[in-house]
This record gives C-alpha cells, structure tokens and sequence, in this order.
C-alpha cells in the first residue's frame, strides 16, 4: 500500500540536499513515500525498486489534497524504508487517476507483480479493504486512485540507465576503485 506523506524530516531534508548536490537536479521540492503497509512490506517493496522490477505504484486518490498534493510529471519523491529512513529518489513519468479495477496489465508488470493483473488486484484489493476499514472510507473497484510511474534517479547505484549511457553499474562501482586500479585487484599496470 503507498502512501504519500507529509511529515518530511531533517533526515529527508538532508537526502534530498545529497541527490541534487551530486546529481545537479534543480528540483525545490520532495513528496515522501513509503511503499507498505508495515516495515517488513515496505522494505521488500524497497527492494522491489532497487532491483528495477517495480517502477509504478498506485494510491488512492482520496489521498491528494492541500497537505499532499497529487504528483506531477517531473516530481521527485523519496522512498523510504520499512524505519523511515530515507533510501531513493524517483522521478515521476506518468501520472493517470481511475478507477481501481481499470489497472491493465502493463501497470501491473510495472508494479513488480509478475503474476500479472488478476494476481494484482487480488493482493491490491485486500490491502487497500483493510486500511478502508480501518479509516472509515469505501473501496471497490470504483475507487479512483492515482496510478503513478517513475524512474529512480538517486543514488547512481540504483538509478536507472539510458541504453549506451555508459553510467552502468560496473561504471559506478568504478569509480569508486582508487585511481590507477584496473578493477582486477591489481593496481596499476603489470
């Protein structure tokens, strides 16, 4: 279950600082995201994303309004782990609001349920029935949600690469290596 947030801390802050310090980004501003409905659901979703499976999310519309505005294409978000603690970046590609059952197969891929669709709604719909429940609102498959699509843009490590960019992630761990090592645990030539 995602749910953005509001409650943006001196830790995000400082992430946040870190990401366009080293990127260059010029954004101003964060939205906070954790990805479950609990620590341990939160983290696999986090890993999920660190491992490129899971590029889109879904929460309900319901959510958005004056102290968490719904995400525009362009927006960055952090995610954070299953602690609150800040982890990623991404940067927002696509955002669509209907109904819930109206979820394709595509967007749910993109979610990481490799099961497909069906297998989606099902886990989906229980989630989101229960925290219905619990707050006192409606859910069916009618319910309008904000279905959203991102790439992860920060750190490097797990960010993203355009085909022939060269920013892979043997690059990145790269150079990281003391200068002169050929990555081979020789340094220099031989």
């Amino acid at each position: 279950m995602t749910r953005f947030r509001s409650d943006r801390t001196e830790a995000t802050d400082s992430f946040f600082r870190a990401f366009k310090a080293d990127s260059g980004a010029a954004a101003e501003t964060y939205h906070l995201v954790a990805l479950g409905e609990d620590e341990a659901t939160s983290d696999e979703q986090l890993q999920l994303v660190r491992l490129g499976i899971a590029r889109a999310t879904a929460a309900p519309a319901g959510d958005f309004g004056a102290s968490v505005p719904l995400p525009k294409v362009g927006d960055h978000a952090i995610i954070l782990d299953g602690r609150d603690n800040p982890r990623c970046v991404w940067q927002t590609t696509e955002v669509t609001v209907k109904p819930f059952g109206g979820v394709d197969d595509a967007f749910a891929r993109d979610a990481g349920a490799l099961a497909g669709r069906e297998a989606w709604l099902i886990e989906k719909r229980g989630i989101f029935a229960r925290r219905a429940e619990a707050e006192g609102f409606a859910f069916s498959d009618e319910t309008d949600m904000a279905f959203l699509r991102f790439s992860i843009v920060w750190p490097r490590l797990f960010a993203d690469r355009s085909a022939g960019s060269g920013d892979d992630l043997f690059s990145v761990v790269a150079e990281q290596l003391p200068s002169g090592s050929s990555g081979n645990g020789k340094h220099g030539r031989t």
